[in-house]
C-alpha cells in the first residue's frame, strides 16, 4: 500500500575490516525460498481406468518408440525422419534455449557484478611558472575494480531463479510434447493415406466389375434378352462409382502434402509410395496403467505442473518486495598523479559502502502486484487440474473407442464374407437369367458398402491405437529435475 519512499543508509567500511563479509554471510545464511508441494487434482483419481479391459493389465509397459509396435517399417521410418526434421520440434527446442538462458540470467543476480574502470585526464593552464603553484598543470591516470552486489535478504531473487528453472523444465517437457504430437500425427496421416488407397482400390475393382456387367447387359440387349433401361442402369452404377474416385484421390493427395510438412520436406514431392500389399496392424493389448501415472507420463501435465511451481515461486518473489533490501558495493584501485612535471607516488584508494533500503509508502502498488501474481498462480493451478481431468477423459474415450471398434470390425468382417458369397451366387444366377439385373446391382452396392465400412473400421482401430498412445503420453519418462526434487520435499 506504500510506494516509493525508501530509507537508505550508507555505511563507509574500511577495506581491511571483515565486518562487511561477516554481515553478508550472516544475511545469506538466513535466506530461503519457499518449499513447494506437488499440486493435487481437483477430484480424487480412480485406481484404474473404467474402460480398460482385463487383458490390458497384463500388457507390456509403454515404449517411448511406440510406433514400432505397429510393425510397419515405412511408418517407423517416417516417424523417425519427422522427429529429426519437424519444425514444431525445432521451435520447441529453441524455446528451451530461451528458457534456460532466462534461468541463467536470473541465477546471475545472486552473484556480485564486477567491472573495471580506467580513466586518464590532463589539464594545462598556460600561466607563468610563478603562478603555476596555485594553478598547477595536472595529469591523472586512474584504474580500479568496481564490485556491486544485491544481497538476497528476503529470498526474492532465489525465488525468481527457481521460477525461471521451472519455466525451463516446462519448456523441456514441451519438447517431448511436440515430439509426441508429431509422431502421433505422422501415424494418423499415414493410416489415413493407406485407408484412402485401400478404398480407392475397392471402388476401382467394383467399378470394373460393373463395367463388365454393363457389357454383358449390352450383349443381352442385342439378343433381345434385356432392355435399354437395364443397360442405362448398369452404366449409371459404374459412373456413380467413378464419381467417388476423385474424392479418394484428393484425400490421398492432401495426406501426402501433410506428411511432407510434418517431415519438413517440399509438399510438391510425394513422400510415401503406394503399397498394394499393405496390411492393417493387428489389434494388441496396450497397458493403460493407473490414472495417477498420467501426472508423470504426459508431457503436457508435466509442463503444466512446472508452470504451477513457477507461478507459486513468482508469488514468493512478489511478496519479497515488502522486505528490506541490502546493497553492497566497493571500488578499489590506483591513481597516478603528476603536478607541474612532478610525479607523485602512486595512490591507492578504496571505497566500500553498504546500503539499506525498505519500502515505506507505495500507494498499494506492491500489494496489487502480489494479488495479481496470486491470481496467476491460482489460474495455473486450475489449468493443471483441468488438464488432468481432460487427460483422464482422453484415455477413457480412447479405451472405449478401441473396444467398441473391435466389436464393429468383427461384425463387419462377417458381413463382408457373407455378402461376397451372395455376390458370387447373384452373378452366376444373373448370367443364367434367373434373377433380374436390379437384384445384382443391389447386391454389388451392398458389397461395396460393407467393404468400405470394413476399411473405415480398420482405419478407426488404428487411429484409436494412435490416440491412446498419445493420451497415455507415449511412454514419455521425464528426468528428475532440480524443481522436481524440491517439490517432493
Amino acid at each position: 500500500m506504500m510506494p516509493a519512499l525508501r530509507r537508505s543508509l550508507e555505511l563507509g567500511i574500511g577495506s581491511s575490516r571483515p565486518a562487511a563479509a561477516l554481515l553478508a554471510m550472516s544475511i545469506l545464511s538466513a535466506c530461503s525460498t519457499p518449499s513447494l508441494q506437488s499440486p493435487s487434482p481437483s477430484l480424487p483419481l480412480a485406481a484404474a481406468f473404467s474402460n480398460a479391459g482385463p487383458a490390458v493389465a497384463a500388457a507390456p509397459a509403454l515404449d517411448e518408440a511406440w510406433w514400432n509396435g505397429f510393425g510397419d517399417a515405412t511408418l517407423a521410418r517416417l516417424v523417425t525422419q519427422a522427429l529429426s526434421a519437424n519444425q514444431d520440434v525445432a521451435i520447441a527446442l529453441q524455446r528451451v534455449g530461451q528458457a534456460r538462458a532466462g534461468a541463467d540470467a536470473q541465477a546471475s543476480r545472486l552473484w556480485p557484478t564486477v567491472g573495471l574502470q580506467a580513466g586518464a585526464s590532463r589539464s594545462q593552464s598556460g600561466v607563468p611558472e610563478a603562478v603555476k603553484q596555485g594553478m598547477p598543470d595536472l595529469r591523472a591516470l586512474r584504474a580500479g575494480v568496481e564490485v556491486a552486489w544485491e544481497i538476497d535478504l528476503a529470498g526474492g531473487v532465489r525465488a525468481a531463479r527457481d521460477a525461471a528453472q521451472a519455466d525451463a523444465a516446462a519448456a523441456a517437457a514441451g519438447v517431448q510434447g511436440a515430439r509426441l504430437l508429431v509422431a502421433s500425427e505422422v501415424a494418423r496421416q499415414y493410416f489415413v493415406l493407406r485407408s484412402a488407397e485401400e478404398r480407392l482400390r475397392i471402388v476401382q475393382a467394383l467399378a470394373a466389375a460393373q463395367r463388365q456387367t454393363a457389357v454383358r447387359v449390352e450383349s443381352r440387349l442385342r439378343e433381345g434378352q434385356a432392355s435399354a433401361f437395364d443397360l442405362d442402369r448398369a452404366r449409371a452404377e459404374a459412373d456413380a462409382l467413378d464419381a467417388q474416385m476423385p474424392a479418394l484421390r484428393l484425400l490421398a493427395g492432401t495426406t501426402q502434402t501433410r506428411l511432407a510438412v510434418l517431415l519438413g520436406r517440399n509438399p510438391s514431392t510425394p513422400v510415401v509410395e503406394a503399397d498394394t500389399a499393405f496390411a492393417w496392424p493387428a489389434t494388441r493389448a496396450i497397458a493403460a496403467g493407473q490414472p495417477s501415472e498420467l501426472l508423470r507420463r504426459r508431457p503436457d501435465l508435466v509442463a503444466a505442473e512446472a508452470r504451477v511451481g513457477a507461478e507459486a515461486l513468482r508469488s514468493a518473489e512478489a511478496r519479497a518486495q515488502w522486505w528490506p533490501k541490502l546493497f553492497w558495493s566497493a571500488l578499489l584501485g590506483r591513481e597516478d598523479l603528476r603536478l607541474n612535471a612532478l610525479d607523485l607516488a602512486p595512490a591507492h584508494f578504496a571505497n566500500v559502502a553498504l546500503a539499506f533500503a525498505t519500502p515505506v509508502f507505495n500507494a498499494g502498488r506492491i500489494d496489487a502486484a502480489v494479488r495479481a501474481q496470486s491470481a496467476r498462480a491460482d489460474e495455473a493451478l486450475l489449468a493443471w487440474q483441468k488438464a488432468v481431468l481432460v487427460a483422464v477423459q482422453e484415455v477413457e474415450d480412447s479405451l472405449l473407442l478401441r473396444s467398441q471398434e473391435a466389436e464393429r470390425n468383427a461384425a463387419l468382417a462377417l458381413t463382408v464374407r457373407h455378402r461376397q458369397r451372395s455376390l458370387q451366387r447373384a452373378e452366376s444366377l444373373q448370367r443364367e437369367g434367373q434373377i433380374d439385373l436390379l437384384v445384382l446391382l443391389d447386391v454389388q452396392r451392398s458389397v461395396l458398402a460393407s467393404e468400405l465400412a470394413l476399411s473405415d473400421s480398420r482405419l478407426q482401430q488404428a487411429l484409436a491405437d494412435v490416440q491412446l498412445y498419445k493420451a497415455l503420453g507415449g511412454g514419455f519418462a521425464p528426468a528428475r529435475s532440480h524443481l522436481a526434487a524440491r517439490t517432493s520435499q
